[in-house]
């Protein structure tokens, strides 16, 4: 340890995990701010900080709420007790939903607005655009809104989280207390309507209070605004239930539906005494009151509006993934016998993997597929041939992990469909998630049986393969072959403690190999022997491995880390961590694989991995981490962590303070992502 080196108590040793996510939100919220990005990609980056933010809160400040109102007193690594972590965020994340407002009025709105995309004023509409609005109100919309009065001291039903609601006020009839009405339009009815020649779009909630009369003729209205509410999602299924774990699951689903509301965003315009009612209906203190003066729920933007036909010049130019060379005109698990394929996702198409699942599932000589799905998407070709392969007569054992937050309902009507197909599915291990990537498939060759791998970093989803870069290998390895064969054990119950010689699992091994990894990076340093550590990674939160690279700093070892969110390390710091380099890339693509190098005293090792360095994933998750060993893969994915190192474009840099500052330009910025993929392409 080095001199003078904090205590593990030390308020300045780590940085608070909830504070560092929503500053990495406001990096993304630059990039919404970024005029150097197309119009309609701003938009798009300020609709993702929307939908971030709702799951922050639907998570991450439920949990802090139930904490503190559970009254726990225990601090996190950075010396917070759950409390004055509540407070910290909810003032962090209202003023940054007031900085959202900010970018959409001054740094979006006013580009979106010469191309035809311009807020409309219903009162700015002229007698031909008003009937058709009335026209749309009585045939489309009316039909879709449901209207709940009060119902005494009881408030009104449960109604549904993050959707868009409205808080209509009538005169009184028998006492003078006016009457408070919810409004909740259906979730089918779009937000924006755009009359004709009109040059823009009327937002729903608009419509509605315009013609609010027409929805109670019978009474006065006083007023109708806009509003919304966020409920606590975070809930577990219990380890220890005795019942079907779908039927559990389920029940599960249903409490999230009435989960307490964590946060009530209302129209600034709304009354006082209206806030207060719906405060008490709600039962939300003050501190979760959000007023804003803008449109709620900005997750529209880019469902509703992104997609504009006629606007290709305000959006990325669009790109082409290309196919490995080697599998150009060749069967996938034919080229595998050559070597390994290395796969970089987007710039390689995700179509190698689904090919690799599809061949398999019609070759004959195929006798079995195993594969791990975590998240995949709503029309997953790779379900499809995994069905395909069952009815085809082979064996196909799916973990479909039905615990993946937000995915929940989705996967279970997966797994029902994949079991009627003929597959076995698992949905589940007891007490951990199941976040691998591995597919195993094996074939019958000559007299014996061969076995064929994707490992990967990223999930097995057609649609954010195109969105997010991914790493993965395609091998036929026969020791990694055995390690598979010996995690779906694991998977399936046949064993408990498998053996692995060049794959590492979590929970029982991850842990334990990264710091003894690490740990030998520091030994060479004090040997003078060559060392230095590089590793990308979306999360650095565990206090144990933080600990370690502050050793290895104060060893002499260089560290650099590329971390796309949260990082509770501090970088930089004399005495502590001055060998530490922290870098965020935020750019088109979401930058999601994890990749690991340690030079190992001249003979580097190198790893790719499903598990960022959370205590989450190392310590109650399914996690794989394996060698890239291929001398060409090997070359290709230290090239990636170069060109990353060196962007100027869309990187970051983590100062000492916590801090993040974009990383100084030189005469040409370069852009990483842009880079590679114009490698890849003049490559192709």
């Amino acid at each position: 340890m080095c001199q003078g080196l904090p205590s593990r108590d030390s308020l300045n040793r780590f940085f608070n995990r909830e504070l560092s996510w929503l500053r990495f939100n406001r990096r993304v919220l630059a990039e919404a701010a970024n005029f150097e990005n197309p119009a309609l990609e701003r938009l798009k980056y300020l609709s993702i900080t929307a939908s971030n933010l709702d799951e922050f809160f639907m998570v991450r400040f439920a949990y802090l709420r139930a904490q503190t109102l559970a009254g726990v007193k225990d601090t996190d690594p950075s010396g917070l007790t759950p409390q004055e972590q509540l407070v910290l965020v909810a003032q962090d994340a209202h003023r940054f939903m007031q900085e959202q407002l900010s970018v959409w009025e001054t740094c979006v709105l006013p580009d979106i607005s010469h191309a035809g995309l311009r807020p409309l004023l219903v009162e700015s509409l002229d007698t031909r655009q008003l009937a058709w609005l009335e026209r749309r109100l009585r045939k489309d919309i009316q039909p879709q809104l449901t209207l709940l009065a009060e119902d005494g001291q009881a408030g009104w039903p449960p109604v549904p989280g993050r959707q868009l609601l409205l808080a209509l006020l009538l005169a009184g009839e028998k006492s003078k207390k006016p009457q408070l009405v919810l409004v909740l339009p259906s979730p089918a009815l779009p937000r924006t309507w755009k009359p004709p020649k009109a040059g823009g779009f009327v937002l729903l909630e608009q419509i509605v209070a315009h013609f609010a009369a027409r929805l109670v003729p019978s009474r006065r209205v006083l007023g109708c605004w806009a509003c919304r509410i966020t409920r606590d999602a975070d809930f577990t299924v219990s380890d220890a239930a005795t019942g079907d774990l779908l039927q559990e699951m389920e029940k599960s689903l249903r409490r999230r539906k009435t989960g307490d509301v964590v946060r009530l965003e209302v129209d600034a315009r709304a009354p006082r005494p209206c806030i207060r009612r719906l405060m008490r209906a709600f039962c939300v203190p003050e501190e979760a009151v959000v007023l804003l003066d803008g449109p709620l729920n900005l997750t529209f933007l880019l469902k509703e509006l992104y997609g504009t036909e006629g606007l290709d010049s305000l959006r990325y130019a669009p790109f082409t993934s290309r196919m490995p060379a080697r599998l150009q005109g060749c069967p996938v698990m034919d080229a595998m016998q050559e070597g390994d394929i290395f796969l970089h996702h987007p710039y390689d198409s995700f179509g190698a993997v689904l090919r690799f699942v599809e061949e398999a599932a019609a070759d004959p000589r195929v006798l079995s597929i195993k594969q791990t799905l975590y998240r995949v998407s709503g029309k997953s070709p790779v379900i499809r041939a995994l069905c395909s392969a069952a009815e085809a007569g082979k064996r196909v054992t799916v973990l479909l992990e039905v615990k993946a937050r937000f995915d929940e309902e989705n996967n279970i009507r997966w797994g029902k469909l994949l079991e009627k197909a003929g597959c076995r599915v698992i949905y589940g291990v007891p007490s951990v998630k199941t976040h691998s990537k591995i597919t195993l498939v094996a074939r019958r060759e000559g007299d014996g049986v061969r076995r064929y791998m994707h490992l990967g970093t990223g999930n097995y989803n057609d649609v954010t393969a195109r969105q997010y870069t991914d790493m993965g290998l395609l091998t036929c390895d026969p020791v990694l072959g055995e390690d598979a064969a010996a995690f779906f054990n694991l998977i399936t119950g046949f064993s408990r403690n498998p053996r692995m010689e060049k794959m590492v699992y979590a929970p029982k091994m991850l842990r334990s190999s990264l710091l003894s990894l690490i740990r030998t990076e520091t030994e060479n340093a004090r040997a003078g022997l060559p060392c230095g550590i590089s590793a990308k990674m979306n999360s650095l939160v565990d206090p144990e491995i933080i600990d370690v690279l502050y050793d290895a700093s104060c060893a002499g070892v260089p560290v650099l880390l590329i971390v796309r969110g949260i990082c509770c390390l501090r970088p930089g710091v004399p005495g502590l961590s001055q060998q530490i380099r922290v870098r965020s890339i935020v750019g088109r693509f979401l930058e999601h694989s994890r990749v690991f190098r340690f030079e190992n005293g001249g003979d580097p090792r190198l790893y790719l991995s499903s598990a960022d360095w959370m205590p989450r994933n190392l310590n109650r998750r399914l996690e794989l981490m394996f060698p890239v060993e291929d001398a060409g893969a090997r070359a290709q994915v230290e090239h990636v962590l170069d060109m990353q190192w060196k962007d100027e474009a869309k990187a970051w840099e983590m100062g000492p303070d916590g801090e993040y500052a974009r990383v100084p330009r030189g005469a040409v910025a370069l852009n990483a992502q842009e880079a590679l993929f114009s490698q890849e392409t003049a490559a192709d």
